[in-house]
């Protein structure tokens, strides 16, 4: 009965967020349903003790990042540098490839580090200006930015930086590079199946008479007056791809931070936080010189800063909100029962038990790197026995166990999935159905191969 309460959580989670039901009021009022089948689990304490802490960790933690890239993102816009990208790669691929432009440009950025969340502040007014260009459906865009950051580049392309490659080295004492070639067909296969997806889409919406607002317009040419330069509109995207390599690499690593073991810093090593502080101080600088390079094209900067800063506020309490839900329902009893069922599935197959475990508490949490990180903090070390029993390689555990977590977390109660659709302004209802099928469907038919391949083959 306990288990049933939190599937039955989860479904009306999924389900309400599908219907438009805000998830600030739906996240805690399903966290407390999932309760009321826990015998003797006080309410209020779950509330404010479990469900209020996760999500003001994830607030104090993540604030900056949303809030800068929202202002990024809007500086861009403005500054008609956005539109100016949008315009010359649609020249260079034509008009009617903008789904393939907006992949290429998304997983360019993802895979050079730069942030999931600030790669779609920045990328939605570029998508939005392709896709009024080729008259593509604007309910493709979501998709469309979610095939580039959530799928090949977070959990497939070898040496990619995104926290889901990183976490399974220190278990399975593997690199960023681990199973490259099965990595890179894992890859191929998200790539090729979701852009068909897309095209197909697209070209049915077409079929129908369906444009970019609704009614399909032909030749439908929009002109801006502008005197922004290409190679000047892609220079903001490029100093924060180089500052954040710089600053996380080279420059934050040479400062002495013995200092972040004292107790009031957070008792923290230098690894948890110098990824975020290289962000933080990329996002501001590239901010700056984003104004003094385009100072002269905004009406009143003041205006684009705070639309910014607003910009950035329903995003990051919707996220958050989503990770209280999935601290509440971790916290619950039901939760372990739930765990060591998965956990124990075909322990004979290592590849199949590890991806099946890691992908059912991904999608129960919401969380791609949540799910991978209960999954291998409680059976890493059973899976590395039953791989070297099976003669499996290290690596190829790496790389299942990376891609599987990037499947069923993209449902839709995920935070990155609310985040997205609320920065583009679309609903569940109008677009999800595509993001599901090209960061859930397909991805999770790409971990399949790979396991297929590399049981066959070995790691390579």
């Amino acid at each position: 009965m306990e288990i049933f309460g939190v599937i039955l959580s989860l479904v009306g989670l999924m389900y309400f967020a599908y219907k438009g039901v805000n998830v600030l009021v739906l996240a805690p009022l399903m966290a407390l349903f999932a309760c009321l089948f826990q015998a003797g689990t006080p309410y209020m304490g779950v509330y404010t003790q479990v469900f209020m802490p996760a999500l003001g960790g994830y607030l104090l933690k993540y604030f900056p990042i949303f809030l800068l890239g929202s202002i990024f993102g809007k500086f861009m816009s403005d500054s008609g540098a956005a539109e100016v990208i949008g315009q010359f790669i649609a020249g260079k691929l034509g008009s009617e490839r903008g789904v393939l432009a907006v992949v290429l440009a998304c997983g360019l950025l993802t895979y050079g580090g730069v942030s999931l969340f600030v790669v779609a502040f920045c990328m939605y007014p570029i998508a939005n200006s392709l896709f009024q260009n080729g008259n593509i459906p604007k309910r493709l865009i979501p998709a469309s930015i979610a095939l580039g950051s959530f799928t090949f580049t977070m959990t497939s392309l070898p040496g990619t930086p995104a926290i889901q490659n990183a976490i399974p080295m220190p278990y399975f004492g593997t690199t960023a590079f681990a199973a490259p070639g099965l990595g890179m067909i894992g890859a191929l296969v998200m790539f090729f199946s979701g852009m068909g997806w897309l095209n197909s889409r697209t070209k049915k919406a077409h079929a129908k008479g369906e444009g970019f607002g609704g009614e399909f317009v032909s030749n439908k040419v929009i002109e801006t007056v502008t005197s922004v330069t290409f190679f000047k509109a892609l220079c903001p995207l490029i100093i924060v791809v180089v500052l954040n390599y710089l600053f996380s690499k080279i420059f934050l690593p040479r400062f002495d931070h013995t200092y972040l073991s004292e107790l009031k810093y957070g008792a923290v090593s230098p690894s948890q936080v110098l990824g975020l502080w290289s962000l933080i101080i990329s996002l501001t600088l590239s901010i700056l010189i984003l104004f003094l390079i385009y100072r002269k094209q905004y009406n009143n900067a003041l205006k684009t800063l705070n639309e910014g800063t607003y910009g950035s506020l329903l995003p990051i309490f919707n996220t958050a909100s989503e990770v209280g839900y999935g601290a509440t329902i971790a916290s619950l009893s039901s939760f372990v029962l739930i765990k060591d069922s998965v956990l124990g599935i075909t322990p004979e197959y290592p590849l199949v038990s590890e991806a099946i475990s890691i992908n059912v508490l991904a999608g129960i949490t919401g969380s791609a790197s949540g799910g991978l990180s209960i999954a291998l903090e409680a059976l890493s070390e059973s899976y590395l026995s039953l791989a070297a029993a099976a003669n499996i390689s290290p690596e190829l555990l790496h790389r299942v166990a990376s891609m599987a977590c990037g499947g069923f977390d993209t449902l839709p109660h995920n935070g990155a999935v609310i985040t997205l659709l609320t920065i583009c302004g679309l609903t569940h209802k109008k677009s999800y159905f595509d993001i599901g099928m090209v960061a859930v469907v397909f991805p999770f038919l790409a971990t399949c191969v790979v396991i297929l391949i590399g049981t066959l083959t070995g790691s390579f």
